[in-house]
């Protein structure tokens, strides 16, 4: 949609404009506590048609760190300052780059490094139709998800298995009923939790306190 092409990349103009401040102190602050280290973090992503791309982000992880994709709230690899930043969302502020670039855009699925998207077969590969985004229906589904992974016995299988699939599911649901007023509702919802009910549908796994229900009372995809 060439709507939603023009929204995005000026959109991320204008985010990028105004919030370089935020950006600069975050920087400073990550380099001051995390001394050595890149404070951006870069990894490569599959965007649409399957084309990889290069994701940025504010470090929240020891850089020495060797471990699995799949993050869980209170792990070692995560520093007392990554999970504050990664808890206020300011670590995603460097995709507004990756959305001024045209790599993606506010709403989508979220970009999977190539191990996961790989297993994307038949129909389900029409996800990568689709240009991956900051936020999207399955992200406000799964807007705890580091809590419910935290929670579980085997982190990594239960993603594998319930997660990513249910992902999978509701993706293709974006993919059929998209439109532009949708992305602008999905927006909203995700900067204003609890004053807009955008996405409702997509997040019955949350109960009335705002947490994750326990895994075994509904499904739940990575």
């Amino acid at each position: 949609m060439l709507l939603k092409t023009i929204f995005d990349r000026s959109m991320a103009l204008i985010g990028l404009l105004l919030l370089w401040p935020v950006m600069l102190g975050t920087g400073l602050l990550i380099a001051w506590r995390m001394p050595g280290a890149p404070v951006l973090f870069r990894q490569q992503r599959v965007g649409r048609h399957g084309r990889l791309f290069t994701l940025v982000k504010f470090r929240t992880m020891t850089p020495s760190h060797s471990g699995s994709s799949v993050s869980v709230a209170g792990e070692s690899r995560i520093t007392p300052l990554g999970a504050t930043l990664r808890r206020l969302k300011l670590d995603e502020l460097p995709e507004l780059w990756n959305v001024l670039r045209g790599d993606m855009s506010f709403v989508g699925p979220r970009p999977d490094v190539p191990g996961y998207a790989d297993r994307l077969t038949g129909s389900d590969r029409r996800i990568l139709e689709l240009r991956p985004g900051i936020t999207g229906p399955a992200t406000l589904k799964y807007r705890n998800e580091e809590q419910l992974l935290a929670s579980v016995a085997d982190p990594v299988a239960y993603n594998d298995t319930v997660i990513f699939p249910d992902k999978v599911r509701i993706n293709l649901d974006y993919l059929a009923s998209r439109s532009f007023a949708g992305d602008i509702a999905i927006i909203l919802a995700t900067i204003l939790p609890g004053v807009f009910s955008a996405g409702a549908r997509w997040e019955a796994a949350v109960v009335a306190d705002g947490q994750i229900s326990s895994p075994s009372s509904s499904q739940r995809t990575a």
